[in-house]
């Protein structure tokens, strides 16, 4: 079986919006949702900015007081972003107006960290009485990364395949890809997926900080600077993606509404060192060959959009650079290409789902979101990356691709839908 794809639903929560319009108008706008830390003290951090979460409250998307109280902010957030897809996509498993078989119905919910906040709390419970009995008795089903979509899957009685595909960065990549290949080879009829994390914590700040990931640069508008030449490392975004995956012909059939339609993915390990890209970009560049494989990619009539994995590392950017040369060779330079992580940070689990929503709404609008602040480019990284404003381009095949720590490479593509 090879069943056509198609996008029906659509749900964030992000810094840069709490829903699908305020996410992309702002995307659009070149609006930076990234800000000096809110939600406890940074004086003495290293590291004082983030992307957090503005004016989001979960109780809006119909989640009630005792499962925000029992969860960590990623299951939430996830929570958030899968509610307002579903209702988008107009699914339903029961009632009256029920739509889809339960057991057709899957979830491949991911988070590249799982509960932070979560493990930092009990673990202090720990330290301060080692005989652990304040330990929480929901801290495991609290904290493992599989939760989000556990969750999910529960609130939507959805009991087809449930996975939680973990790759660090490239979770929610691989999260679609995978449920792409589940509802072709004929598993599921619909899967809810993507991916949430919440790690602007200060031990979140710590970790990231200590590795040498982070920018400690203090001014929002200097801090993520993807390929820019005094890029100095990525900045952490909270929040939550989800996409809502459908059989064409079972979409059709309802009368959904369809954004576009996932026809690629591809799906590479670098097998190179724990947390640098494999600096000469072939293994990223094959990934992102098999998706344009899969899609029937033809420089003759495609004009191509590229969402940029972009951290705004040193070695990231150059890397990624040279893989686009090598996958489309001189067509590299034809390709519209940029990074919204200068406008929403990089958010690690959700981080490709976010991305996969920028490049369908730029499918579907006919915009290119800017790389913002990009005011003086690297000259190694010398591809159109869309500097600073949006522009307007008839682009019908986008790229979304993501590179995450342990070589981890997944890149989906999205054809644009006609009428």
């Amino acid at each position: 079986m090879n069943r056509r794809v198609a996008v029906t639903g659509m749900g964030i929560v992000s810094c840069v919006g709490n829903d699908i319009e305020t996410f992309w108008k702002n995307l659009q706008n070149g609006v930076c949702g990234i800000d000096r830390i809110k939600s406890f003290p940074v004086d003495d951090l290293p590291v004082k900015i983030g992307g957090e979460l503005k004016d989001f409250d979960p109780e809006r998307y119909g989640i009630e007081k005792p499962f925000i109280r029992k969860q960590d902010p990623f299951t939430i957030y996830a929570m958030a972003a899968a509610n307002q897809a579903m209702e988008d996509s107009g699914l339903k498993t029961s009632g009256e107006d029920a739509n889809i078989d339960p057991f057709k119905l899957g979830v491949y919910a991911t988070s590249g960290i799982g509960g932070f906040e979560a493990v930092v709390r009990e673990v202090g419970k720990m330290v301060e009485d080692p005989s652990g009995r304040w330990v929480s008795p929901n801290f495991v089903a609290t904290m493992i990364p599989n939760m989000a979509g556990g969750q999910i899957a529960i609130r939507h009685h959805a009991q087809g395949p449930c996975l939680s595909t973990l790759s660090a960065c490239a979770s929610a990549t691989h999260s679609i890809g995978e449920a792409m290949r589940a509802i072709r080879h004929g598993y599921a009829d619909a899967i809810i997926a993507g991916g949430s994390d919440h790690c602007t914590i200060p031990f979140g700040l710590a970790c990231f900080a200590n590795a040498k990931a982070l920018t400690r640069e203090e001014d929002p508008n200097k801090a993520s600077l993807p390929f820019h030449a005094d890029r100095a490392g990525f900045v952490m975004g909270d929040g939550a993606a989800i996409l809502i995956l459908e059989e064409w012909e079972h979409a059709v059939a309802r009368g959904a509404k369809i954004y576009a339609e996932l026809v690629g993915y591809g799906s590479t390990c670098d097998a190179f060192h724990a947390t640098a890209p494999k600096p000469e970009g072939d293994t990223q560049a094959e990934c992102i060959r098999q998706a344009l494989n899969e899609a029937g990619f033809d420089e003759t009539r495609d004009k191509v959009y590229i969402n940029a994995h972009g951290t705004g590392t040193r070695l990231n950017d150059v890397t990624e650079t040279k893989a686009y040369k090598l996958a489309f060779g001189d067509f590299a330079y034809k390709c519209h290409i940029s990074s919204t992580k200068s406008m929403h940070g990089h958010m690690f689990g959700a981080t490709g789902a976010a991305e996969s929503i920028a490049t369908i709404l730029a499918l579907h609008d006919g915009i290119i979101p800017p790389t913002i602040n990009l005011d003086k480019p690297d000259p190694e990284c010398d591809l159109d990356y869309t500097p600073n404003v949006a522009v307007k381009a008839d682009v019908n095949l986008g790229l979304s691709d993501n590179f995450g720590f342990g070589g981890h490479n997944a890149c989906l593509a999205f054809r644009k839908v006609n009428g």
